[in-house]
């Protein structure tokens, strides 16, 4: 018990016990205490439905036009200071080849390497391995019930970055999420997977909540980088556009990214790429007002901070 009249130690705004941990892949840093570094942003190319597309399963897509999109994320994020990088999805082992082939030549940032099945993905780290390229990749994802086999692959084309999917079924809570990082991490770093970003898995809105909490709890254990692609808590929000219309889709997407970066989130998957003139000013907007703790603490802050850019 406090004596009268002692001082109570406690910890400020989106402060951690644990060290915050920072990694550079392909060039851009993510992680720290929030404020101080802005958050990543990850748009997503060739995803299912993409316009892009003229033939998913074969990787056949227009350009020109990829190209214009993909360039639209690396505008903002020059604009507002907020590092990005690109989720790169293929539909089958031809198409994330040709993805990404495309893609680490129409951007310079990181790229994920993203597939709904385990031959997508090897496909690509295979890809990775042989272009020389496997320094820029995050493998995404890495679920609690992963093999060896995939772990090996990742190992083999050296790549030591990769997003943690904390989808744990057998506690699907927030404190569930907490768990699948304490029993994933000696498996991770044993396959030489030593830069993580943990993905805290939103499905829903509901689920949003566990993962919001979840992001705070594991940068306090653990001081991994935390994040999510919070946007599907929009994307199936099934009443959004029906009872509200469809105007207010940005704006919520736009919060629900403002809400995680506020609460400490390192990185957010915000969806389509070509949603980058919403995502970015909304979470510049707060990693800015973050930045004013990091000052009157007396730190300092890197010139490329969104605070000397956005104004």
């Amino acid at each position: 018990m406090n004596t009268p009249g002692t001082p109570v130690a406690r910890r400020g705004l989106l402060e951690f016990r644990a060290e915050q941990h920072t990694f550079e892949i392909g060039g851009v840093r993510v992680g720290g205490r929030p404020g101080s570094r802005p958050a990543v942003l990850v748009g997503s190319a060739f995803y299912h439905g993409h316009k892009i597309h003229r033939d998913a399963d074969r990787g056949e897509f227009d350009a020109e036009e990829a190209a214009r999109r993909i360039g639209l994320q690396d505008q903002y994020s020059e604009l507002t200071g907020n590092p990005c990088m690109l989720d790169v999805v293929g539909a089958s082992p031809e198409a994330i080849v040709k993805h990404l082939a495309f893609a680490a030549s129409a951007t310079k940032a990181p790229l994920l390497v993203d597939g709904t099945t385990i031959d997508v993905r090897l496909a690509g780290l295979r890809y990775a391995a042989e272009a020389g390229i496997a320094g820029r990749v995050v493998y995404n994802s890495i679920q609690p019930e992963i093999e060896d086999v995939e772990l090996d692959a990742i190992r083999a084309a050296g790549v030591d970055s990769a997003i943690v999917l904390t989808y744990y079924l057998k506690d699907f809570t927030a404190k569930g999420r907490v768990q699948a990082v304490h029993e994933l991490l000696p498996r991770l770093r044993d396959a030489g997977i030593h830069k993580l970003m943990v993905d805290t898995c939103v499905l829903d809105l509901a689920t949003m909540g566990q993962a919001l909490s979840a992001m705070h709890e594991i940068k306090d254990e653990f001081g991994l980088p935390v994040g999510g692609g919070v946007h599907n808590a929009v994307a199936v929000w099934k009443g959004l556009k029906t009872k509200m219309g469809p105007q207010a889709e940005k704006p919520c997407m736009a919060s629900a990214l403002s809400l995680a970066v506020g609460i400490g989130a390192d990185f957010v998957l915000y969806g389509p790429v070509e949603d980058a003139p919403y995502a970015f000013p909304a979470v510049a907007m707060v990693d800015t007002a973050l930045s004013q703790l990091i000052v009157e603490a007396g730190g300092r802050l890197d010139k490329s901070h969104p605070r000397f850019r956005i104004g």
